[in-house]
Protein backbone atom coordinates (compact mmCIF):
# COMPACT_ATOMS: atom_id res chain seq x y z
CA UNK A 1 0.00 0.00 0.00
CA UNK A 2 1.08 3.58 -0.58
CA UNK A 3 2.64 5.29 2.41
CA UNK A 4 0.83 8.13 3.55
CA UNK A 5 3.57 11.56 4.30
CA UNK A 6 1.95 13.55 6.54
CA UNK A 7 3.56 17.48 5.83
CA UNK A 8 5.33 18.76 8.83
CA UNK A 9 3.11 21.71 10.08
CA UNK A 10 4.14 24.77 8.56
CA UNK A 11 5.20 27.57 11.16
CA UNK A 12 3.24 31.36 11.05
CA UNK A 13 5.37 33.73 9.79
CA UNK A 14 4.60 35.85 12.96
CA UNK A 15 3.61 34.57 16.13
CA UNK A 16 2.63 36.67 18.52
CA UNK A 17 0.40 36.04 21.65
CA UNK A 18 -3.44 36.49 21.51
CA UNK A 19 -3.03 39.31 24.23
CA UNK A 20 -0.39 41.49 22.39
CA UNK A 21 -2.35 41.77 19.22
CA UNK A 22 -4.81 42.52 20.80
CA UNK A 23 -3.29 45.38 22.35
CA UNK A 24 -1.42 46.17 19.12
CA UNK A 25 -4.73 46.05 17.27
CA UNK A 26 -6.59 48.52 20.17
CA UNK A 27 -3.65 51.45 19.53
CA UNK A 28 -4.40 50.77 15.67
CA UNK A 29 -7.68 51.17 15.62
CA UNK A 30 -7.83 53.82 18.15
CA UNK A 31 -5.59 55.78 16.40
CA UNK A 32 -7.97 56.22 13.26
CA UNK A 33 -9.28 59.22 15.24
CA UNK A 34 -6.43 61.35 13.32
CA UNK A 35 -8.97 61.08 10.72
CA UNK A 36 -11.31 63.20 12.88
CA UNK A 37 -12.10 67.02 11.69
CA UNK A 38 -9.49 68.80 13.88
CA UNK A 39 -11.53 69.90 16.83
CA UNK A 40 -13.03 66.44 17.41
CA UNK A 41 -9.58 65.04 17.18
CA UNK A 42 -8.30 67.80 19.63
CA UNK A 43 -11.15 67.44 22.09
CA UNK A 44 -10.35 63.35 22.04
CA UNK A 45 -6.37 64.81 23.44
CA UNK A 46 -8.15 67.11 26.13
CA UNK A 47 -10.07 64.35 27.21
CA UNK A 48 -8.18 61.33 27.32
CA UNK A 49 -4.63 62.84 27.12
CA UNK A 50 -2.61 63.29 30.40
CA UNK A 51 -2.56 66.84 31.63
CA UNK A 52 -0.78 67.98 34.64
CA UNK A 53 -2.49 71.24 34.71
CA UNK A 54 -5.73 69.59 35.40
CA UNK A 55 -4.74 68.57 38.85
CA UNK A 56 -3.48 72.16 39.12
CA UNK A 57 -6.06 73.09 42.20
CA UNK A 58 -4.96 76.95 42.35
CA UNK A 59 -6.54 77.40 38.76
CA UNK A 60 -10.20 76.61 39.12
CA UNK A 61 -11.50 78.96 36.49
CA UNK A 62 -9.37 76.73 34.02
CA UNK A 63 -11.72 74.34 32.08
CA UNK A 64 -10.04 71.57 30.88
CA UNK A 65 -12.91 69.36 29.02
CA UNK A 66 -13.17 65.76 30.49
CA UNK A 67 -13.75 67.17 33.83
CA UNK A 68 -13.61 65.43 37.59
CA UNK A 69 -13.84 61.71 35.59
CA UNK A 70 -10.76 62.88 33.56
CA UNK A 71 -8.27 63.39 36.67
CA UNK A 72 -8.55 59.78 36.80
CA UNK A 73 -9.15 57.88 33.68
CA UNK A 74 -6.57 59.78 32.21
CA UNK A 75 -3.65 58.03 34.30
CA UNK A 76 -4.42 55.13 31.72
CA UNK A 77 -6.23 56.69 28.60
CA UNK A 78 -3.51 58.84 27.47
CA UNK A 79 -1.19 55.60 27.13
CA UNK A 80 -3.57 54.56 24.18
CA UNK A 81 -3.43 57.63 21.90
CA UNK A 82 -0.34 58.73 19.88
CA UNK A 83 0.92 61.30 17.87
CA UNK A 84 1.36 59.80 14.09
CA UNK A 85 2.20 56.79 12.59
CA UNK A 86 6.05 56.71 13.75
CA UNK A 87 5.13 57.44 17.37
CA UNK A 88 2.65 54.43 17.18
CA UNK A 89 5.06 52.37 15.08
CA UNK A 90 8.25 52.70 17.01
CA UNK A 91 6.35 51.79 20.49
CA UNK A 92 4.68 48.53 18.31
CA UNK A 93 8.17 47.71 17.45
CA UNK A 94 9.68 47.61 21.12
CA UNK A 95 6.70 45.52 22.25
CA UNK A 96 6.80 43.10 19.75
CA UNK A 97 10.22 41.07 21.40
CA UNK A 98 9.24 42.23 24.89
CA UNK A 99 5.84 42.46 25.28
CA UNK A 100 5.41 38.69 23.81
CA UNK A 101 7.24 37.56 26.10
CA UNK A 102 5.61 39.12 28.35
CA UNK A 103 1.94 38.31 27.62
CA UNK A 104 3.06 34.47 27.57
CA UNK A 105 4.55 34.77 30.42
CA UNK A 106 1.38 36.48 32.65
CA UNK A 107 -1.77 35.98 30.69
CA UNK A 108 -4.22 38.16 29.07
CA UNK A 109 -5.69 39.73 32.43
CA UNK A 110 -2.19 39.97 34.25
CA UNK A 111 -0.79 41.48 30.75
CA UNK A 112 -3.80 44.06 30.47
CA UNK A 113 -3.07 45.12 34.02
CA UNK A 114 0.13 45.52 33.85
CA UNK A 115 0.30 48.23 30.87
CA UNK A 116 -2.26 50.07 32.82
CA UNK A 117 -0.54 49.92 36.27
CA UNK A 118 2.62 50.92 33.51
CA UNK A 119 1.04 53.56 32.38
CA UNK A 120 -0.13 55.04 35.79
CA UNK A 121 3.50 55.32 37.05
CA UNK A 122 4.39 57.27 33.72
CA UNK A 123 2.08 59.55 34.48
CA UNK A 124 2.56 60.10 38.24
CA UNK A 125 6.10 60.89 37.06
CA UNK A 126 5.11 63.20 34.47
CA UNK A 127 3.05 64.84 37.05
CA UNK A 128 5.64 65.00 39.51
CA UNK A 129 7.87 66.65 37.20
CA UNK A 130 5.61 69.12 34.81
CA UNK A 131 3.33 70.03 37.86
CA UNK A 132 2.20 73.07 35.48
CA UNK A 133 2.10 71.95 32.26
CA UNK A 134 -0.52 72.43 29.49
CA UNK A 135 0.50 69.99 27.06
CA UNK A 136 -0.81 66.91 27.09
CA UNK A 137 1.23 63.80 27.14
CA UNK A 138 0.01 60.50 25.00
CA UNK A 139 1.74 57.61 24.38
CA UNK A 140 2.58 54.13 25.00
CA UNK A 141 6.21 54.39 25.98
CA UNK A 142 5.86 54.35 29.68
CA UNK A 143 4.01 51.26 29.37
CA UNK A 144 6.31 49.83 26.93
CA UNK A 145 9.24 50.83 29.55
CA UNK A 146 7.46 48.65 32.14
CA UNK A 147 7.52 45.69 29.49
CA UNK A 148 10.97 46.51 28.75
CA UNK A 149 12.16 46.59 32.70
CA UNK A 150 9.43 43.42 33.86
CA UNK A 151 11.00 41.17 30.68
CA UNK A 152 14.54 41.53 31.63
CA UNK A 153 14.35 40.32 34.93
CA UNK A 154 14.23 36.93 33.12
CA UNK A 155 15.59 37.48 29.55
CA UNK A 156 18.56 36.76 29.97
CA UNK A 157 18.22 33.57 32.24
CA UNK A 158 19.34 30.20 30.06
CA UNK A 159 16.33 29.44 27.65
CA UNK A 160 14.68 32.69 27.82
CA UNK A 161 14.48 34.54 24.49
CA UNK A 162 17.74 36.47 25.22
CA UNK A 163 20.06 34.20 26.10
CA UNK A 164 22.25 32.16 23.49
CA UNK A 165 20.51 28.64 24.46
CA UNK A 166 16.61 30.09 24.22
CA UNK A 167 14.10 27.80 23.91
CA UNK A 168 10.93 27.58 22.07
CA UNK A 169 8.62 30.76 22.44
CA UNK A 170 6.50 29.56 25.19
CA UNK A 171 8.97 27.77 27.20
CA UNK A 172 11.41 30.71 26.82
CA UNK A 173 9.14 33.17 28.15
CA UNK A 174 8.43 30.98 31.51
CA UNK A 175 11.55 30.31 32.36
CA UNK A 176 12.15 31.39 36.32
CA UNK A 177 13.17 35.12 37.02
CA UNK A 178 16.09 35.85 38.97
CA UNK A 179 15.35 37.43 42.14
CA UNK A 180 16.06 40.78 41.59
CA UNK A 181 18.90 41.51 44.29
CA UNK A 182 20.62 39.25 41.81
CA UNK A 183 19.31 40.23 38.52
CA UNK A 184 21.49 43.49 39.20
CA UNK A 185 24.29 41.60 39.89
CA UNK A 186 24.14 40.23 35.93
CA UNK A 187 26.40 42.21 33.77
CA UNK A 188 24.22 41.85 31.07
CA UNK A 189 21.44 43.31 32.99
CA UNK A 190 23.82 45.91 34.37
CA UNK A 191 24.57 46.86 30.66
CA UNK A 192 20.93 47.01 29.19
CA UNK A 193 20.19 49.41 32.24
CA UNK A 194 23.03 51.34 31.45
CA UNK A 195 21.69 52.07 27.76
CA UNK A 196 18.44 52.22 28.31
CA UNK A 197 19.17 54.95 30.49
CA UNK A 198 21.41 56.98 28.19
CA UNK A 199 18.73 56.79 25.23
CA UNK A 200 16.26 58.28 27.01
CA UNK A 201 17.84 60.73 28.97
CA UNK A 202 19.75 61.76 26.23
CA UNK A 203 17.81 61.24 22.86
CA UNK A 204 14.35 59.89 24.40
CA UNK A 205 12.15 58.29 22.54
CA UNK A 206 7.68 57.81 22.57
CA UNK A 207 5.30 59.90 23.96
CA UNK A 208 5.23 63.00 22.48
CA UNK A 209 3.23 66.66 22.50
CA UNK A 210 0.98 67.09 20.02
CA UNK A 211 1.82 69.62 17.67
CA UNK A 212 5.29 70.60 16.20
CA UNK A 213 5.63 73.66 18.24
CA UNK A 214 5.75 71.61 21.39
CA UNK A 215 6.60 68.53 20.57
CA UNK A 216 8.97 67.39 23.53
CA UNK A 217 10.11 63.73 24.45
CA UNK A 218 8.43 62.43 28.25
CA UNK A 219 11.24 60.82 29.36
CA UNK A 220 10.19 60.97 32.92
CA UNK A 221 7.46 58.79 32.49
CA UNK A 222 9.06 56.32 30.66
CA UNK A 223 11.48 56.38 33.97
CA UNK A 224 8.50 55.50 36.09
CA UNK A 225 7.08 52.63 33.69
CA UNK A 226 10.56 51.40 33.74
CA UNK A 227 10.77 51.47 37.48
CA UNK A 228 7.69 50.09 38.31
CA UNK A 229 7.85 47.25 35.93
CA UNK A 230 10.70 47.07 37.13
CA UNK A 231 10.08 46.78 41.09
CA UNK A 232 6.33 45.45 40.40
CA UNK A 233 6.90 42.35 38.27
CA UNK A 234 7.33 39.90 41.37
CA UNK A 235 3.46 40.75 42.02
CA UNK A 236 2.10 39.84 38.47
CA UNK A 237 4.81 37.09 37.43
CA UNK A 238 2.66 33.82 37.80
CA UNK A 239 6.07 31.61 37.48
CA UNK A 240 7.40 30.18 40.64
CA UNK A 241 10.88 31.80 41.82
CA UNK A 242 13.69 29.34 42.33
CA UNK A 243 16.03 29.29 45.51
CA UNK A 244 18.86 31.87 45.60
CA UNK A 245 21.25 29.51 44.93
CA UNK A 246 19.18 27.53 41.65
CA UNK A 247 18.59 31.18 40.22
CA UNK A 248 22.62 31.65 40.13
CA UNK A 249 22.67 28.07 38.30
CA UNK A 250 19.99 28.96 35.90
CA UNK A 251 21.46 32.39 34.88
CA UNK A 252 24.32 30.53 33.75
CA UNK A 253 24.05 30.92 29.53
CA UNK A 254 25.63 28.31 27.92
CA UNK A 255 28.38 30.93 26.28
CA UNK A 256 30.02 30.93 29.72
CA UNK A 257 30.86 26.88 28.63
CA UNK A 258 32.36 27.56 25.18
Amino acid sequence: MPAVVEEAPREPILTLPAALTAYILLLAVIHLRVLLPPELENWTIDVFGFIPKRYDSSLLNLQIPGGAGAKVWTFVTYSLLHANLTHLGFNVLWLLPFGSALARRFGAVRFFVFLAVTAAAGALAHLITHEHAVAPMIGASASVSGAMAAAIRFAFVRGSFLSFSRSDADTAAKVPALPLSRALRDGRVIGFLSVWFGVNIIFGVGAIGIDSETTSVAWQAHIGGFFAGLLLFALFDPVPRVRGDAADASSQDISNRI
